[in-house]
């Protein structure tokens, strides 16, 4: 006999098949999350930074699944004591949950934000971070990560970008994704005049430049409002993208590196404007 599929009843553990388990599992996938409007957040940074939002209004947390280790007792009382529906799930159901090789055992479902790249850039900030075309959604998660440890206002995922809300681009930025603005658009022309219309350059990490970081930054271009934009891991930027920005910079490399990946670069740039903005 199948097992039933159903809740079980209040106090027992929610297996993989449970109802409750089979909706939030849609999540794992992109067109769930849109036709939902929710996304899930793993692990016990992603969850407590979640959590903080809730506090703070800038999103709702839906409910939370959690194993029953003691790890997840403080989240699971915060969570109860904001009003969060908690729900007690087997390891098997967690790891449906998770779209990682170690999964965490705790998981929030969250309000997908639906923050347009105008909305995101409503307060003029300075430095701004836009992707175009990056399939790896660890590299976007840890942009996301630098974009707030560096002090960036937004990050705006443009054309084919992997999905911000992807389950391992949610983990890679540790908690930063609720600490700023992000917004998506496929339309990248229309990103890039969001930007513009806010104030800022726009300015591209590009390999083969013929300026460089060290020098722009001597002259004082990276001192102005600005937009960095970063390109595909393995083709960089396109040139119908690079024929709409004000200007493209390297970043120079005095070793013997053939180059630097996507996150390393975008924490060189983005820091370098971030220090130049606060001469």
């Amino acid at each position: 006999m199948a097992e039933h599929t159903s809740d079980p009843r209040p106090g027992t553990a929610l297996t993989e098949r449970s109802s409750r388990v089979a909706v939030a599992r849609k999540l794992t996938r992109r067109a769930g999350r849109d036709k939902a409007g929710a996304f899930l957040a793993e692990g016990a940074q992603a969850v407590g930074e979640a959590l903080a939002a809730h506090e703070d209004g800038g999103l709702r947390v839906r409910e939370v699944f959690a194993t029953d280790a003691p790890r997840h007792v403080e989240h699971a009382e915060r969570a109860r004591a904001a009003g969060i529906p908690v729900h007690q799930v087997t390891e098997r159901a967690a790891a449906s949950l998770s779209e990682t090789v170690t999964p965490q055992g705790l998981i929030a479902v969250c309000d997908l934000p639906g923050t347009t790249p105008a909305e995101a850039l409503a307060q003029r900030p300075r430095l701004v971070t836009v992707l175009v075309g990056i399939s790896d959604p660890g590299n976007a998660g840890t942009v996301v990560r630098v974009s707030d440890a560096a002090g960036a206002g937004a990050v705006l995922f443009a054309g084919d970008t992997v999905d911000a809300y992807n389950g391992k681009a949610v983990r890679a930025s540790t908690g930063s994704l609720f600490h700023l603005p992000v917004a998506r658009d496929r339309d990248v022309t229309a990103v890039l005049q969001a930007c513009r219309a806010a104030g800022l350059r726009l300015v591209g990490a590009d390999g083969h430049a013929t300026g460089d970081l060290d020098a722009a930054d001597a002259s004082g271009e990276l001192a102005e409002p600005t937009a960095w934009v970063f390109g595909s891991e393995a083709h960089g930027l396109s040139e119908q993208v690079v024929d709409q920005l004000d200007s493209t910079l390297r970043v120079p490399v005095h070793g013997r590196a053939e180059s630097l990946n996507l996150a390393t670069a975008a924490a060189v740039c983005l820091y370098a404007s971030a220090r130049a903005q606060r001469r």
